[in-house]
């Protein structure tokens, strides 16, 4: 059964918590990661490209010279895709990249990401993950106690003094523990969650 160290607003470490085996002792399966981080992307596209087809940029209606005769290639409009300022051929359009994922292979691709920190020892248990104040100095000082960089910190709900004091701390997401994120905990080196949120996090997702 993996293990996780448990700390407490000052980075000092009081113990050890045991993690579930169903939630973070999988054997990662990467395929479901890849797929959920694709996904992931792909949903954070705008789509909002476009050009222009010989169709819709401005002249061209006239051909340039007669069919036969010139002794130059015939043609027949100054804005196909060879000339200069003609359109552009297969033009890219705005479009909506976004797709789903089922729910087995979300949920697989969530618990191999997690099983992936607890195996690497990434996994950080906070005895009470709150502060008393907005203070963005106090939440780079507990991140700076645990020895922690790029972070996602999980919290059982939204803390407005937890996610205002790191929200300007480069590298460190805040979210909760029912809408975790596969890209987000890939992207990070540390899964920092609050002893209560863990609890949530194993009844949620065993």
């Amino acid at each position: 059964m993996p293990k996780a160290t448990v700390v407490n607003m000052s980075g000092t470490k009081v113990g050890e918590v045991e993690l579930s085996d169903a939630v973070f002792g999988i054997e990662p399966n990467q395929s479901a990661v890849h797929a959920a981080v694709k996904n992931h992307l792909a949903n954070c596209r705008q789509g909002t490209q476009s050009a222009l087809t010989r169709a819709e940029v401005s002249g061209g209606g006239i051909k340039p010279w007669r069919q036969k005769g010139t002794g130059r290639a015939r043609q027949g409009s100054t804005r196909a895709p060879q000339w200069t300022h003609g359109g552009i051929v297969f033009a890219p359009k705005p479009r909506d990249y976004s797709y789903s994922l089922n729910k087995k292979l979300k949920r697989l691709a969530l618990k191999s990401a997690l099983s992936a920190k607890a195996a690497e020892g990434n996994v950080i248990v906070v005895d009470g993950l709150e502060l008393n104040e907005i203070k963005t100095k106090s939440m780079k000082a507990f991140l700076d106690g645990v020895g922690a960089g790029k972070a996602v910190l999980v919290t059982p709900e939204v803390n407005q003094n937890v996610v205002k004091s790191a929200r300007n701390i480069p590298g460190v997401i805040t979210t909760t523990a029912k809408i975790l994120s596969v890209y987000d905990i890939v992207n990070a080196k540390q899964f920092i969650v609050d002893k209560a949120a863990l609890a949530v996090i194993e009844e949620v997702f065993a």
